[in-house]
Order: C-alpha cells, then structure tokens, then sequence
C-alpha cells in the first residue's frame, strides 16, 4: 500500500491555484488593487519597525513587541501576495508542490505569531495597568526576549508538523485549490489516502493559534476592566483605557474575521466567503494595523516624523 502512495504523491508536482476570479478582464484591476494594497502593508510596517527602533524613547516592552508584530505582519502577507500578484502578472495559476507547502509552513507560522504577539501585548498592558509599580520588573528586556522567543517556539513547531505531516499524503490527479493560497483544508480534499491525521492536526493547530490567546487576551482584558473602573477619576479612566484602543480594535478586527471562517457552521462556507475573509486578515487588517497604532498615538506620530527630519510631521493635535 505505502508504494503505490509514493508513486502518487510524487507525481504531483504542481498546483492549480484558481484565484478570486476566472475573468481574464477583472485581472488587470486585482492586479493593481492588491499590489498597492501590498505596498501599502510593507511601507506601513516597515516604517513603524523604524521608527520604533530609531527612537530610544519608543525602547520599552510595548514597542519591542509592536515592532515585532509589524515584522510579522508584513510576513504574513508576503507568504500569499506575491505569488497572487506573479500568477495574474503571468497569466499562470500553477505553484509548485514545494512551493505549496513552503507556503502553507509560513502562513501557519506566521499567523500563529500574529496571534501569540496579541496576546503578550495584552499581557503587557494588563501589567501596565493593574501592576504599575512592578512594570519594571515583570516586563525585563530579558523576560520580553524570552517570551518572543517562546513565541516563535510554540508557532513553528506545529506549522512545522502539519507541514511535514502533508508530505505523507497521496494526490489526486485533481489540482485545483479555489482559493489565491495553498489552504490546508482545501489540500486535503484533493487527496487519495487517508487524512484523520491531518485534519486531527488541523484542529489541535487551529485550537492552538486560535483559542488559547483569544482566552489569555479575553482575561488580560477583564482583569484591565475591573482596575481600569476602580479608578474614580474619568479622566483616569480614559487615560488608562486609551493605551489599550489600538490594540483593542486590531484584536477585534483579526479574531473577528477568522471566527467568520472557522467558527460558522460548514454549511455556510463557501469558496468565495473564505476567500474574502482570508483576505480581511491576510491583506486588509495588516495594511490597517500600522495606522491603528499610530492614528492616535503621539509618541510614534512624533517618531515617524523624526525619521523624516520633521517632528511634527504626522502629528494631529
């Protein structure tokens, strides 16, 4: 049985991937809609990490981690767009068998970091807000090190596995993925041999990524709650609260559309609706996130314009 499966998944060399749509004419306005939507993402993220470390007074846990959400970001996207923007550019809907995987690998990773970094910035915040005094020492540089590093530990080992895990699977002669990314779900349904492993992976890594921070960040934020509304002053209230909006908006604008995909009754799914709710969180959300985080937040509209030789560029009062 296992030769046979060999000779088989060795004769896929390639993948169809079908894109956001067929019509020859549309091509050109995606092209060009993406590949500045891709522009923006990288210049947007590529300024804040900049900005961030060109600024020693932007040098503390919750920029360290910012910075590194943004490098995360725009690798994200760099895993899918690119090969999107080649494939119209190209007239060509092929990826590579490797190129599928490597893909998947990094897509995994990277969302998987994407949501690790959410939630040790909120983690951040809870100890900035309900534990001022020990803000020092419960965030150390050493500590915020380690804890990015463990970050990238506990999201590269199950990208990892399901990515090696998928190079035991059989191949139909059917290669056609309906979507513009090489999506695990729907590389399963093309093959021939069995797939309980696989999908068993897929739920325990989307329980992973998806679950345990959306929890640890649901109860960083509650335990904000309750300090923040201790507070008898409003304006202290506010004042606490308002370090917490951009990361905020950016956790409900992310969990929200992967709950729209993954959380819906599979009768709902379609082709089409996970395809714009993967491009909600894997092109538009990390295009909006650089200007989340600085639409009102002086310190990085002050660092931004220092990086231009003009303090006050990118300021609102």
């Amino acid at each position: 049985m296992g030769k046979p499966s060999r000779v088989n998944q060795t004769a896929v060399s390639d993948f169809l991937l079908l894109g956001l749509s067929e019509k020859l004419e549309e091509q050109p306005l995606l092209f060009g809609v993406f590949l500045g939507m891709y522009l923006v993402t990288m210049t947007g993220n590529l300024l804040i990490i900049l900005a961030i470390s060109s600024d020693p007074h932007l040098h503390t846990p919750m920029y360290f981690f910012l910075a590194n959400l943004s490098l995360t970001d725009a690798c994200f996207t760099s895993a899918s767009i690119p090969k999107m923007l080649a494939n119209i550019h190209t007239q060509s809907r092929t990826i590579s068998y490797s190129g599928c995987l490597a893909q998947l690998y990094f897509l995994l990773m990277f969302g998987g970091l994407d949501n690790c970094l959410l939630a040790v910035v909120a983690y951040d915040r809870y100890v900035a807000i309900c534990q001022p005094l020990h803000y020092s020492t419960a965030m150390s540089p050493q500590l915020c090190v380690l804890m990015l590093v463990m970050c990238w530990m506990l999201t590269n080992c199950p990208a990892l596995m399901h990515t090696l895990q998928l190079t035991r699977v059989a191949f139909c002669a059917h290669k056609a993925i309906p979507h513009f990314y090489c999506d695990p779900s729907a590389l399963l349904k093309l093959a021939c041999s069995d797939t309980h492993i696989n999908e068993l992976m897929i739920i325990t890594v989307g329980l992973m990524f998806l679950t345990v921070p959306l929890m640890l960040i649901v109860l960083s934020y509650v335990r904000i709650s309750w300090a923040v509304f201790g507070i008898s002053s409003p304006g202290g209230q506010w004042k606490a609260f308002s370090t917490c909006g951009s990361h905020l908006t950016v956790v409900l604008l992310f969990y929200g559309s992967l709950m729209g995909v993954y959380l819906l009754p599979p009768s709902t799914h379609s082709a089409e609706s996970e395809s714009r709710a993967a491009i909600l969180y894997m092109v538009i959300i990390p295009m909006l996130n650089p200007f989340i985080y600085s639409l009102r937040n002086r310190d990085r509209k002050e660092a931004l314009g220092k990086l231009f030789g003009n303090g006050k560029m990118f300021f609102l009062p």
